[in-house]
């Protein structure tokens, strides 16, 4: 078996950037357009919310496509391409497959029977749109990465690495995500979920979050040193598309930018996060499930509480604070400990023998 370097960094990067998409989501449902895009809305709005996240939304699901695309380095690491198809498959497209019938079609029930509209059952994909991109794009680039992985001391990766020693190394990719957006031309940057610009920015982080990790120490180097240059960037950017652009700039800027926000996320995560730690070891295993039943979790949250009279800045802290503790109690209780759910939610069929010792090892597990 090959020894690998723990990255206790990069699985913190997703437990925090799922842990901002529950936020995220929660705020939609106090903007006014809540409704046109299948969410229950509230009657009173938090427009002022609504800013910061547009300064989120344009790197959160990218940032999500480059840590799958560095998982899968280190999946590859230990398995043949027959054993890592079946082991995605397990993973990504069952929960993906079960979801689209069983868990998608809850949220939009409890939508239904909200505002009294006629019950209809019609499976659709929902949030879980990401697994159903990341398997295809599994699919698509596995022949080029086990070669890669095959040349691995070859000339391509001693290229790489030395230009990913220069901070414009990093930098320098953006333009193929510049390319993205002028080619596809999306309406809105941030509307990933089942749309070609969500499918191509995807694929383009997921093929370059694997490089990334491929090309060595030397990119996390860069980002460690260039951090804050990188967000310099990203701020200034950002400021432009609040000020000139009212958020929604032109996609060739956008993609800039994001790429900036995350690089320089990698950075401070580099620095601050690369250590191990028991309460990692839980998110870590907890993040997955939790993304799956979330949507549904957060509409029964706003089903009861919209209706109570309290201040709508309250109503947004207690749907938060309803859908991380029902989330937490459905993982904890449910999800983890009955073994035939597990493997629907991303979770491996483990004893609770060896799941306990798991949750109690420094070990992560970023595949």
């Amino acid at each position: 078996m090959v020894k690998t370097e723990r990255r206790y960094d990069i699985d913190w990067l997703r437990v925090i950037a799922i842990g901002l998409l529950l936020i995220y989501h929660i705020a939609i449902i106090f903007q006014p357009w809540a409704m046109f895009i299948g969410f229950i809305r509230s009657d009173e709005f938090l427009e002022g919310l609504w800013k910061p996240m547009t300064m989120l939304n344009v790197w959160r699901i990218p940032l999500l496509f480059y840590v799958s695309g560095m998982g899968l380095y280190f999946a590859m690491r230990k398995r043949n391409w027959k054993q890592l198809i079946l082991e995605r498959t397990k993973r990504i497209l069952l929960p993906f497959v079960f979801g689209f019938v069983a868990i998608t079609t809850l949220h939009m029930y409890i939508f239904q029977t909200y505002y009294d509209m006629p019950l209809g059952y019609y499976p659709h994909v929902g949030h879980l749109w990401f697994l159903g991109n990341i398997f295809a794009y599994v699919l698509l680039l596995l022949p080029l990465f086990f070669y890669l992985k095959k040349n691995e001391n070859g000339r391509f990766k001693n290229v790489l690495s030395k230009f990913m020693g220069n901070p414009v190394g990093p930098l320098s990719i953006s333009i193929f995500f510049v390319v993205e957006a002028l080619l596809v031309k999306p309406q809105l940057f941030a509307l990933y979920a089942e749309t070609w610009h969500g499918f191509f920015l995807g694929l383009l982080a997921f093929f370059f979050g694997f490089l990334f990790v491929y090309s060595g120490k030397t990119f996390w180097q860069t980002v460690l040193k260039w951090r804050y240059f990188y967000l310099g960037i990203a701020a200034v950017l950002y400021g432009i598309r609040y000020v000139e652009f009212a958020t929604e700039a032109p996609g060739y800027l956008t993609a800039i930018e994001a790429n900036c926000w995350i690089f320089g996320v990698f950075g401070l995560g580099y620095k601050y996060l690369n250590r191990p730690s028991k309460i990692l070891s839980y998110l870590s295993q907890a993040a997955y499930p939790v993304y799956i039943i979330h949507m549904f979790v957060l509409y029964i949250g706003a089903m009861l509480i919209l209706p109570l009279e309290m201040p709508t800045v309250l109503k947004f802290i207690a749907i938060t604070a309803f859908t991380g503790i029902i989330c937490y109690l459905l993982y904890e209780f449910v999800l983890r400990r009955v073994v035939f759910l597990r493997p629907f939610f991303g979770l491996k069929w483990t004893s609770k023998k060896i799941e306990r010792s798991k949750l109690h090892s420094p070990d992560i597990n970023l595949e």
